[in-house]
Parts: structure tokens; C-alpha cells; sequence
């Protein structure tokens, strides 16, 4: 009888046994001597993005690995967690804008993730028509876009000929939506074209049209970017990457679906610029501003913002938290997502999936010792009496809630089974606002009024007038027959006649008026009859100020209040 002896598969099962050894040695080191996490990246996805902020060969040199990364935080795998070797990998990402997050990892694991450069390589080079989106060449771009046209014309002189035609196509199709301030970027394929259309102050507008074959390489790129499956074409996909661009972290999240002519993409871009909002700035009128201001500067209180999805709630959080932003406070957010990262501030991200809400980001920011909490949204019962709760101990809460204006807040809190004896305490302002284009300063035009805007505009100031508010003192023309404007178009707006937006906003502020309806359970009617008598201007009073100053149409009021003549 002959023994055989499998010499491969021996020397493969010990390799096996050493590498699991290594394994179990690193993670009890770990946690025994150096009091980090271990990270066993054999089992976990490395992401591109982490990769990105670290050369390949600095990486290899320092026995580390990036592997995950959201906003500026990157988490980071090391083999030697030694005083001097973490002061050097911390130095290094802090240089480059991040904040990094150490895990112990054995060197099995770091080459898994340093395997992973090669499939990226390719896409690190932007000037040899790879990829990698590199901030200095959007920059290069975006210094020859004015406007929507300027865009159309880039695009086109890159369909007939130059090289890496998809790599400068994509770099073109970001850097003019940097460039024109779109929030959003449209590819719609059809049955022979591709359309581009960007959201440009809340609109959609169309900038050309691509054709199918070149978006089909986009199409793979962006995915790539993304961390998303290339060869995936029947399923729903989302993703995301970022740009650095003059020294701002661009995030753009991702959304694919499949459609009958290819996938349909949309990528949000998250600008740190756009919530960078002075409230002063925001279209507030000063007597309202006046009231946010002593309502924020609060110690504790629950303030409320109430409005439809892309009405501006959370850039007016943001401007809140910013405002009352100060070294000797701590502030927590709960949001879902966390678009927009604060420096100074604590923002945690829901994860329902996960099983962490919003309920359980609230409990768990409780514990934190926080001064100022904002809570992304109230959606149950049960975070809203914790809210109200928070804001009775000393927190000051900021929160949404889905009611169509601000005198809804107080029946949908009590819908929602908060005690009105309790709510009577806690709630501080409750604030409704939409958002309205700006009519373009260089080319708007003034417009004849019509028989139904006049009867509008002498109903609304009527109302006003019956409850002791004037619209002079808001800088309206009492004297002279009223002047409205519209649109024209010019290069300035990239020919829609608008640019920029603002609020339009109405609030309910606590007083004892409100305070002793409250335990009645009123109904929105008459919280609103009582508010009336507050001083401040309703949602469609704000409106008609802001046509009546020529900052923007009738048009785009109506769009977004309900203005009734008779």
C-alpha cells in the first residue's frame, strides 16, 4: 500500500491554521494592549472612496488601510497601533480634511485591502482620461461656464472628437452643475436619446441631449464611483462619492432605477456652500426675525418647522444650530441622512434597517448630556412625547413635523397623544415655510396686474389690516396703484428669469393666549384666529409682501400658497 501525501493541500491548511492564529492574536492584543477595535477586513467591503484618501504606496509604507468612509470621518485599519505610528496616520488624514478612526488589523487583512488599489488604479489619474473626479479639473472646467449654454457647448465640442470622451464628458456634466448651482443631476434615457436636465432652484431644466452609446460609458463610470454593480442593469441601485473642490467636500449621492430605454440616473449634489444660509438672508422679515432670534437663544423649548419635502426645513435647522453654535454648549442631531456635516456638532445617522430611528437616536442622545438636540423629524407618538419631555428638562429641541402650515402643529402633537397639560410648557415656536425663486435682479420686468390679483392683493391686505398688521411697515407701497414683476431671462439666470431662492415663512409663537387653548384641544381654525393676533405676518401676507417688493411673481407664490379671492 502507497501513501500519498498532498503536500498543496497540507501547506494550504497550514497557512489557514497560522492565518487564523494571527488573527485571534491580533484581536486580543487589540483590546488587551493597545484599546482598540479590531477589524477583520477579510469579512467586510472596502470602499473606493476610503481607498481614494491615501496614495497605494503611502498606504503599503505605513501598514495601514482605509476600508470606510461618510463625510470627513474615515475609518482606518493599522498593524502597529504604536504611540508614534497613530500620531503619524492621525497627522496625515487630519492634513487632508478627515478625522479618523483606528482599528487594529492583522497583515492578512491589510493586503485584502491593498489589493484593492489595483482595481481603482486606473481611476486615479484624471488628466489621462480615467475615472477619478479630481476637484482642480472640475475647477479648470467650471471657470469656463457661465451659464446653461456655456454647458450645452462643452458637452457638444466633447461629443465631436476629443480624447477620453466619456471621462471629460462626465468631468464637464458635474463641473457645470457646480458651476450653475444645480442640486441636482437628471440623465433620462429614451428610445433614441438621453436627456440631461439639471434641478436649478427647485426646477428642473433641460441642458441637452446625449447620445445612448456614450451615456452607456457614464453610465459604467459613475457606478464605479459610486461602489455601485456594474454589470447589475435590472435593479435599483444607490450609492455615493465625493469631490474636493476649493477646499469643500462635495457629496453626491447616487440613485439608479432600470427603465424601458436603459437606467435612469440622479445624483444629488450636497454643496457645504448651500446650507451655508445667513438666517438674515433667508427671506425672514425682521419682526418674525426677531422672534426666532429670542425663541433660539432659549435654554430649552421645543421649536417646530413644518412644510412639504424640499421646502428648506433642514437648511433652516442648520442656520438655527449655527447661529446658537457656541464652544460651551453640546449639540446632537438625528437625521436620515446626515447630508451635511457641522463642525463643532455631533450628527448621528438613522439607520432603520439597523433598527436605530429616530426614537432611538433621541434616547441615546439623552445620555450624551447634550444642551441642544435636533431631531430630523417626528414620525411616532412615541419620540414626540420625548421631545416635548427633553424640552421640559432643560434641552432645547429642534424637530420637523408633516402639518401644511404652523397653526397645524398643536393638533397633530396632540393626534399624536402628547398631554396638551404638558405641551402647554414645552413648545416654544412653531414655524411653516415654503421656498419661492427669486426673480433675476438684472432682467425682471415689471407686469400688469390682473383683475383676480387685485382682488388678492385687496382681500390679503384687508385681513391684515383687521388684525392690526400693516404691510408698510414691511416695506409695501400703500400710496401708488401696486406694482408687480416677472420674469425675463437673461445670461446672468441662465435665461429663466430667476435666480436664487428664499422663505416664506408664518409662525405661532407661545403666548397666554395660546397657552390657555391648548388643554381645549383646539382645532387648527382657532389656534389660527388666535394666532392672528400675534403680530406676525401669515404664510400668504409674507407672500404677498415679497411680490409686492418686487422680489418675486406672482407666479411663484401661487405655486406654493393658496391664496383665495373672492
Amino acid at each position: 500500500m502507497t501513501i500519498q501525501f498532498n503536500d498543496e493541500k497540507e501547506n494550504k491548511d497550514l497557512e489557514d491554521i497560522h492565518r487564523q492564529e494571527e488573527e485571534q492574536l491580533v484581536e486580543v492584543l487589540a483590546e488587551s494592549k493597545y484599546g482598540i477595535p479590531h477589524v477583520n477586513l477579510i469579512n467586510i467591503p472596502i470602499e473606493n472612496d476610503a481607498l481614494r484618501t491615501i496614495p497605494e504606496d503611502e498606504a503599503r509604507s505605513q501598514e495601514i488601510a482605509p476600508f470606510k468612509i461618510l463625510g470627513h470621518d474615515v475609518h482606518v485599519a493599522v498593524r502597529s497601533p504604536q504611540a508614534d505610528k497613530i500620531q503619524t496616520v492621525t497627522d496625515y488624514f487630519t492634513a487632508h480634511g478627515y478625522v479618523p478612526h483606528l482599528y487594529m488589523a492583522s497583515l492578512a487583512s491589510l493586503e485584502k485591502a491593498w489589493g484593492r488599489y489595483s482595481e481603482i488604479s486606473y481611476a486615479s489619474e484624471s488628466k489621462a482620461g480615467s475615472i477619478d473626479i479630481s476637484g482642480d479639473v472640475l475647477k479648470n472646467i467650471a471657470a469656463n461656464i457661465q451659464n446653461i449654454v456655456d454647458i450645452k457647448k462643452e458637452i457638444e465640442k466633447t461629443e465631436k472628437g476629443k480624447a477620453h470622451t466619456t471621462s471629460h464628458m462626465l468631468e464637464v456634466i458635474l463641473a457645470g452643475s457646480i458651476a450653475v448651482n444645480a442640486s441636482d443631476i437628471h440623465l433620462e434615457p429614451e428610445e433614441h436619446i438621453v436627456r440631461l436636465r439639471y434641478r436649478l432652484d427647485g426646477i428642473l431644466q433641460e441642458i441637452t441631449e446625449i447620445p445612448p452609446e456614450i451615456h452607456k460609458f457614464i453610465n459604467s463610470r459613475i457606478k464605479l464611483l459610486s461602489g455601485l454593480k456594474i454589470t447589475s442593469h435590472s435593479t435599483a441601485q444607490d450609492g455615493r462619492f465625493s469631490i474636493v473642490m476649493n477646499g469643500d467636500e462635495i457629496s453626491l449621492r447616487v440613485s439608479l432605477i432600470p427603465g424601458a430605454y436603459g437606467e435612469s440616473i440622479v445624483m444629488r449634489l450636497l454643496n457645504p456652500k448651500s446650507i451655508r444660509v445667513k438666517l438674515e438672508d433667508m427671506g425672514i422679515e425682521p419682526k418674525l426675525y426677531e422672534v426666532f432670534m429670542r425663541e433660539i437663544k432659549k435654554p430649552n423649548g421645543l421649536i417646530l418647522l413644518t412644510g412639504p419635502t424640499g421646502s428648506g426645513k433642514t437648511t433652516t435647522l442648520y442656520s438655527f444650530l449655527q447661529k446658537i453654535y457656541s464652544t460651551e454648549i453640546k449639540i446632537i442631531t438625528i437625521e436620515d441622512p446626515v447630508e451635511y456635516h457641522l463642525p463643532g456638532i455631533t450628527q448621528t445617522q438613522v439607520e432603520e434597517d439597523k433598527g436605530y430611528t429616530f426614537l432611538d437616536g433621541l434616547r441615546s442622545a439623552l445620555r450624551q448630556d447634550p444642551d441642544v438636540i435636533m431631531v430630523g423629524e417626528i414620525r411616532d407618538s412615541e419620540t414626540a412625547k420625548i421631545a416635548v419631555e427633553s424640552a421640559l428638562t432643560g434641552h432645547l429641541v429642534f424637530s420637523t413635523l408633516h402639518t401644511n402650515n404652523a397653526a397645524g402643529v398643536i393638533p397633530r402633537l396632540i393626534d399624536l397623544d402628547v398631554n396638551p397639560k404638558i405641551l402647554v410648557s414645552a413648545l416654544s415656536l412653531s414655524i411653516a415655510q415654503r421656498l419661492v425663486r427669486k426673480l433675476c435682479v438684472e432682467c425682471k420686468k415689471e407686469i400688469e396686474v390682473s383683475d383676480s390679483e387685485k382682488s388678492i392683493i385687496q382681500k390679503t391686505i384687508e385681513n391684515a389690516k383687521a388684525h392690526n398688521k400693516n404691510l408698510a411697515d414691511y416695506g409695501v407701497d400703500m400710496t401708488n396703484p401696486f406694482k408687480t414683476y416677472g420674469p425675463t431671462g437673461c445670461e446672468k439666470c441662465n435665461f429663466t428669469g430667476y435666480k436664487g431662492r428664499m422663505g416664506i415663512f408664518e409662525a405661532v409663537h407661545n403666548s397666554a393666549e395660546i397657552e390657555a387653548i391648548i388643554p381645549k384641544n383646539p382645532s387648527e381654525r382657532e389656534i389660527k384666529e388666535v394666532a392672528s393676533h400675534q403680530g406676525n405676518l401669515n404664510m400668504e401676507e409674507d407672500g404677498l409682501v415679497k411680490i409686492l417688493t418686487g422680489k418675486t411673481s406672482f407666479e411663484e407664490v401661487q405655486s406654493v400658497v393658496d391664496f383665495y379671492a373672492e
